[in-house]
């Protein structure tokens, strides 16, 4: 007779605070779940770190405001030893709060969740922990459960295996325009591809990262910085120019339209799609109707599907898409969408991204 199955691990979750108001609320808050255990609590920082070895967690989730090791600094010390660790920061939607989570985002942290604004309510604040904070643990933590389990029966997981990338296949000079869509993750996976160009793309670069509004525009600055493109954040009726990167502002829909021989930029407040607004799918559609088969759409890390039926617009007017592998994405939820329906052209990890654009939006020399 066959013995019983074990029941799942639990998600081991370590939290770190220097409020313990803060830390009693989260703590509360997780207790409740059955797939989650509290692994343990430190007040700041250096402590956080210490507990890492120790308490061996599956996510953290880390204050950015704490005193002797603040969680930038700390997020960053963390990721020398820790580099695929999911880290969810917890911040105040404050402008100094929004900056400081930007920073973190672009060092590596692998999400954000707002700090609940009124710790007097208790009720309030519990309700906002469970509905923002508990499934992004879930999301993450499943995701480190089952590459454990992959590792303990001495096989990857299965699913990018059956996705074929091809590099090379787009030829080179035949882009007139690249779009871009990517949520969870998306800032430090920009941060790369902007670091890594030498000069500016000889063409319009249209991005679509799900953010609110502040957010955008700190994050349009911190990809300006790293890089040698101007990236700003897009307004309506803004000339798309070649050599420049148009960011979707957050909460807002971004579109591209052409006539009177211009191409411009349509700012909207139409309902959300895939429920988010900025939406890939709003952007793909309407730059794959200005440039056909001069786009190239390229969906990076993030949760949902999407920019999916944005990827079928785009095939369907000639263009080719590009989309991140599981291995390098935070979350392969939307590149994952695009590269298992076949709509690919290649699947490539991160850090060969840069290059395959750069290839493909090089002009031609004849001789």
């Amino acid at each position: 007779m066959n013995a019983p199955a074990a029941p799942p691990r639990k998600i081991r979750v370590l939290v770190v605070d220097d409020s313990a108001v803060m830390r009693r609320a989260i703590t509360t808050t997780l207790a409740k779940d059955p797939r989650i255990e509290i692994a343990g609590t430190a007040n700041n920082g250096r402590a956080g770190l210490e507990a890492l070895s120790l308490l061996r967690p599956d996510v953290v989730t880390l204050d950015i405001e704490m005193p002797e090791l603040d969680g930038l600094a700390a997020l960053r010390e963390l990721r020398k030893t820790h580099p695929r660790l999911p880290v969810i920061m917890f911040s105040s939607l404050t402008q100094r709060g929004a900056q400081a989570t930007i920073l973190a985002l672009t060092a590596g942290a692998s999400d954000y969740v707002g700090k609940p604004t009124d710790l007097a309510n208790l009720g309030d604040a519990f309700r906002c922990l469970e509905t923002e904070l508990i499934p992004k643990i879930k999301l993450f933590g499943e995701q480190v459960l089952a590459q454990q389990e992959a590792a303990s029966h001495h096989h990857a997981p299965t699913p990018a295996e059956v996705v074929l990338a091809r590099p090379g296949r787009i030829r080179r000079g035949t882009i007139e325009a690249v779009c871009i869509g990517v949520s969870t993750g998306g800032p430090m996976a920009l941060v790369q591809l902007f670091s890594a160009w030498a000069e500016p793309l000889t063409v319009p670069l249209l991005i679509v990262q799900h953010m609110p509004a502040t957010f955008t525009t700190l994050l349009a600055q911190r990809l300006t910085s790293v890089g040698v493109m101007d990236v700003q954040e897009a307004q309506d009726g803004d000339l798309v120019e070649p050599g420049r990167a148009y960011l979707a502002p957050g909460g807002r829909h971004m579109e591209v339209v052409h006539g009177e021989g211009v191409t411009r930029l349509r700012i909207t407040d139409e309902a959300p799609e895939n429920s988010c607004r900025p939406a890939a799918d709003v952007l793909f559609r309407s730059a794959a109707q200005v440039y056909g088969g001069g786009l190239l759409g390229v969906v990076l890390t993030g949760m949902g599907c999407d920019g999916l039926k944005g990827c079928q617009a785009i095939r369907a007017r000639g263009g080719n898409i590009v989309a991140q592998d599981e291995a390098t994405s935070v979350v392969w939820g939307m590149p994952g969408a695009v590269a298992k329906a076949g709509l690919a052209d290649a699947v490539l990890p991160l850090n060969e991204i840069p290059a395959e654009i750069v290839r493909v939006t090089r002009p031609r020399l004849n001789f």
